[in-house]
């Protein structure tokens, strides 16, 4: 970000990863799924520790999938959701001051 201005488009992709990450449940989804065993996490597995109900975090995750902060593994009839270190490494870059 100190190092040269943002073009249009990598502002407009910034804005939507965070506006994704912005949200305290999104955000805690995320938290969660890094810290489970092998950064992969069911939804099964995220409805209690947040306290909804399987309908609205699959919402959630659905919005950070489509955002590109979690990947979605299909298994059976079960999803699994991971972090996209690529992008949490863009936004890590970003908002360094080196």
């Amino acid at each position: 970000m100190t190092v040269s201005p943002l073009s249009l488009d990598d502002a407009q992709d910034f804005a939507r990863i965070f506006k994704a990450v912005a949200d305290p449940t999104r955000l805690r989804l995320v938290s969660l799924v890094a810290a489970h065993e092998q950064q992969e996490a069911c939804v099964c597995d995220l409805t209690e520790p947040v306290g909804l109900g399987q309908p609205t975090v699959s919402h959630h995750l659905k919005i950070l999938v489509d955002a590109g902060v979690l990947h979605r593994e299909k298994r059976g009839v079960w999803s699994y959701y991971s972090l996209e270190v690529d992008t949490l490494n863009r936004l890590s870059a970003f908002l360094s001051t080196k």
